[in-house]
């Protein structure tokens, strides 16, 4: 397994990822200058627009399965493996990836199909069968993502999930996963609509407690802040230099560890956000298109980066921890008594929301390759499947 991760993680995958993401900017013209626009444009709803979810809905959805422990424990691990330099590369492959996320939900929506029941579907298959006209590669990509809902989106979670309560609260992994498998049945039975409502509450609830208590690290480790961005900066190109007690890094493991959990934590290329994006209400295209890619900003311009500047500028980094340890060990910075109940909330809280979200891409692949009556089978299924994990 080590030495196939080591392989799709190669050089060849990280150099055809970035290098779409550098053709597409150029392609779109620089699409990230409509940055602000495209903010404007998640918030605004529009009655008229046709779909069967806000494009704030959607966009809520896809960050539900993009906001992940990957924000966590992803950029932890990356800045273990890669130093502080890490994150300049997520910053790196986050916002070229934007014009990525821009074109992927732009041809979701384009080549979207409604189904009998008056709901809109689509998604890169869709796209792949109905632009290009090759229907074998969107059943490929059904199989792929139906295998990989299990797994990325599924019980991987739920284990975490399990895990930390345990560590943490002491409570039995089988009461956690039974709760766990009554809450997720409670959401994902009622559909895109239901998943959509939930996220459109829980998402600004979560990230917006999560990042109020990374600006509290930052604050009260105010004065390191301006050596952070030079660690950062200057750990891309040379991470041995960076400062601190790193030692070791390579460019090229710098590179890779960024680039990686970078797409790890935003999806942007991996095709998933736009399956959701297809359900989207909107008038044109490029309208939900813009407001994909904002997830991208969010999550990896905004959420990932408070991550990083938590654990440089508290200096957990320059330790032995990585992962979850590394950056509980940030908030004990600020937070030495509830450092463990706050991380543990911040991981239940984004696993969970990745749960519903990546449980609409794995029911949207089941339905194209085996039609409606497989829906609530699959939803089923995946409720079990969240136990076992």
């Amino acid at each position: 397994v080590t030495k196939i991760n080591g392989f799709v993680w190669g050089p060849v995958m990280l150099i055809l990822l970035v290098g779409t993401h550098v053709y597409l900017t150029f392609r779109t013209r620089i699409i990230q200058r409509k940055t602000i626009t495209a903010i404007k444009l998640s918030v605004t709803p529009d009655s008229e627009a046709s779909g069967d979810v806000s494009g704030f809905g959607a966009l809520a959805t896809a960050l539900a399965a993009t906001i992940g422990t990957g924000n966590i424990v992803g950029v932890a691990t990356a800045i273990g493996i890669g130093g502080p330099g890490a994150v300049f590369w997520m910053w790196f492959t986050g916002l070229l990836g934007m014009a990525t996320k821009y074109g992927e939900a732009t041809l979701a929506v384009k080549y979207r199909v409604k189904a009998k029941d008056g709901s809109f579907i689509g998604g890169p298959m869709y796209a792949l069968e109905r632009g290009l006209g090759h229907k074998w590669l969107g059943v490929l990509f059904a199989i792929f993502t139906g295998i990989a809902c299990f797994g990325i989106g599924n019980m991987t979670q739920a284990n975490s999930i399990a895990e930390s309560m345990n560590g943490t609260f002491g409570i039995p992994k089988i009461a956690t996963g039974i709760v766990l498998m009554i809450i997720t049945g409670l959401v994902i039975l009622g559909g895109v609509k239901s998943i959509s409502k939930v996220c459109e509450k829980l998402i600004p609830l979560m990230a917006g407690l999560y990042i109020v208590g990374c600006i509290v690290i930052c604050v009260i480790n105010g004065a390191h802040i301006p050596a952070a961005f030079a660690a950062i900066v200057k750990g891309a190109f040379n991470p041995a230099a960076a400062g601190g007690g790193f030692v070791g890094a390579t460019v090229v493991a710098c590179i890779r560890a960024g680039v990686s959990r970078g797409l790890f934590t935003n999806e942007s290329g991996l095709g998933s956000a736009p399956i959701v994006a297809a359900a989207a209400k909107t008038k044109w295209p490029a309208e939900q298109g813009l407001v994909s890619m904002t997830g991208t900003f969010i999550d990896t311009i905004i959420i990932c980066t408070m991550t990083g500047l938590s654990i440089i500028v508290s200096g957990a980094w320059n330790g032995d921890l990585n992962g979850a340890a590394l950056t509980e060990a940030a908030f004990a910075s600020a937070f030495p008594a509830v450092a463990k109940y706050v991380l543990t909330g911040g991981l239940v809280l984004f696993a969970f929301t990745t749960i519903i979200g990546w449980s609409y891409y794995g029911e949207r692949c089941a339905e194209y390759l085996f039609g409606v009556k497989c829906i609530m089978p699959y939803r089923i299924g995946y409720i079990i499947l969240v136990g076992l994990g």
